[in-house]
C-alpha cells in the first residue's frame, strides 16, 4: 500500500506546475508521513495517534493548494483534501469523522476570503464549492460506514473466536474430567477387588505374627525383633489396604449446614502437628461472613487436611509460606485456595496430578490429591491448579451453595 502511495505522489510530482518548489517538498512530505504513519498509529494506541496522522494530512493537504494555482481556491489539485477525510474516516467513528470533515471544509474554504479581495463570485462559483465541499462529506461517509461495518464484523469474528477458544477449553477439561472419572471407576473397582484379596492373607499373617512374638518371649532379641518387624510391616500394609478400599467406595455423604473456617483451622492444625519441627508459615485470609454450607464435615475436613500436608511436605526443608484463603464464591458457594511457595508442580505433571497412584513422592502412594478430587467432584464442587505464573503451587477449591 505505501508503493501504491509514493506511485500517486510521484506521479502529482512530474504534473504542471514543475517548477513550484514548495509543492515538491510538501509531497515529499506527503511520502514521508505516509512512510512512518504506521509506525506512529502503533506507538501511540489512543485518539492521540490517528488524530495527528489526520492533522499532519490536513496541514500538508491545505499547504498545497496554496502552492498549485494563482488563486488557492481554483486549484486543480482540491482533491488532495480527499486524503485527511479518507484517513478520518477509516481511522474515527462517524462523528469524528464528520467533524474531521468539517475542518478539512473549512480549511479549504479558507483561501475563499483572500481570493474575494480582488475577485468576485458568481453563482456557478458557489455551486462548484457547495459541490465539492458536499462530495467531501459523501465520500466520508460512506467510507466511514464500509469502516464501521467492517469494524463490527472483526469483532464479532475475535469474539466468535474467543468464545470458541474458551469452549474448546472447556470442552478439553470435561473431557479431561471424563477420562480421569474413567480411570477412577476402573482403579476403584480393582483396588477393591485386590485390597479385599489382600486383607485375608494379611490377617493370618498377623495373628501367626502376634502368636510367633508370644512363643518367642525368652528367645534372643534378634528373634523377637524379627517378629516384631513382620507385626509392624503387617499393620502398615492393612493401613495402605484401608486406603484404597476408602477410595474404591462409593461412599455416601452425610450433609449438613456446616461452617467451612473451622474445619479449614482444624486442618491446619493437623497438618502442623504432622510437621512439627517445620519452619512452614501459616497466613489465613478468612471471610467471616462466610455462609455455612451442606458439607460432610469429616471428609471435607480431610480434603483440606490432604492439601494442607502436602503443601507442608514441599516446603519441608525450606521457610515457606502456605497462604489460606476462603471467601464467598460467585456460584453463592464458597471458594477455598492453599498457595504455597515450595517448587510448584512441572509443567508436564500438571495433567497427572490428580491421577490415583500418581505421585513424585519416593515413598508415597499417589492416593492424596486423588481423594481430595474425589471429595470435591461428590460435593458437586471443582479443585484446581491455578497456572498464574507465580512460584509455588496454588489448588483452588470452589464448594456450590447446595
Amino acid at each position: 500500500m505505501d508503493l501504491c502511495w509514493l506511485v500517486f505522489l510521484a506521479g502529482l510530482a512530474l504534473l504542471p506546475p514543475l517548477g513550484e518548489i514548495h509543492k515538491q517538498l510538501i509531497l515529499l512530505g506527503f511520502a514521508v508521513f505516509q512512510i512512518l504513519e504506521g509506525r506512529l498509529l502503533r506507538k501511540m494506541t489512543s485518539w492521540k495517534g490517528p488524530a495527528l496522522a489526520v492533522a499532519v494530512k490536513l496541514a500538508l493537504a491545505t499547504l498545497l493548494i496554496g502552492h498549485t494555482g494563482e488563486l488557492a481556491i481554483n486549484s486543480r489539485y482540491y482533491p488532495i483534501f480527499y486524503v485527511p477525510v479518507v484517513t478520518a474516516a477509516m481511522l474515527f467513528g462517524p462523528a469524528a469523522t464528520l467533524a474531521w470533515t468539517g475542518a478539512t471544509s473549512t480549511a479549504y474554504l479558507s483561501y475563499l476570503w483572500p481570493a474575494l479581495q480582488d475577485f468576485r463570485i458568481d453563482a456557478a462559483g458557489i455551486e462548484e464549492l457547495a459541490l465539492r465541499v458536499l462530495f467531501l462529506f459523501l465520500v466520508a461517509m460512506i467510507i466511514n460506514r464500509f469502516v464501521m461495518e467492517t469494524r463490527g464484523q472483526r469483532d464479532l469474528y475475535r469474539h466468535t473466536a474467543e468464545d470458541l477458544d474458551a469452549s474448546n477449553r472447556e470442552l478439553r477439561r470435561v473431557q479431561a474430567d471424563a477420562r480421569r472419572a474413567e480411570r477412577l471407576a476402573a482403579l476403584g473397582q480393582l483396588s477393591a477387588g485386590l485390597a479385599h484379596e489382600i486383607r485375608n492373607p494379611l490377617a493370618v499373617i498377623k495373628g501367626s505374627a502376634e502368636m510367633l512374638e508370644q512363643n518367642l518371649q525368652h528367645s534372643d532379641a534378634v528373634s523377637r525383633e524379627l517378629a516384631g518387624y513382620i507385626s509392624s510391616e503387617v499393620n502398615r500394609a492393612n493401613q495402605l489396604v484401608s486406603r484404597f478400599l476408602d477410595f474404591a467406595r462409593p461412599g455416601k455423604l452425610h450433609r449438613v449446614p456446616t461452617a467451612v473456617v473451622p474445619l479449614l483451622d482444624r486442618a491446619l492444625e493437623e497438618a502442623c502437628a504432622r510437621w512439627p519441627q517445620s519452619a512452614v508459615a501459616v497466613e489465613r485470609s478468612f471471610d467471616p461472613a462466610l455462609a455455612d454450607l451442606p458439607l460432610d464435615a469429616t471428609l471435607m475436613e480431610r480434603a483440606f487436611a490432604n492439601l494442607a500436608s502436602n503443601a507442608f511436605e514441599a516446603m519441608a526443608n525450606q521457610n515457606g509460606r502456605l497462604q489460606v484463603a476462603a471467601a464467598a464464591a460467585a456460584n453463592g458457594g464458597a471458594r477455598i485456595e492453599f498457595r504455597d511457595t515450595g517448587p510448584g508442580v512441572p509443567g508436564e505433571l500438571r495433567d497427572q496430578i490428580f491421577n490415583p497412584f500418581f505421585t513424585t513422592k519416593p515413598a508415597g502412594v499417589g492416593l492424596g490429591l486423588a481423594i481430595v478430587a474425589k471429595i470435591v467432584d461428590q460435593h458437586g464442587g471443582t479443585l484446581r491448579l491455578i497456572e498464574d505464573g507465580r512460584a509455588g503451587a496454588a489448588f483452588e477449591i470452589v464448594l456450590p451453595p447446595d
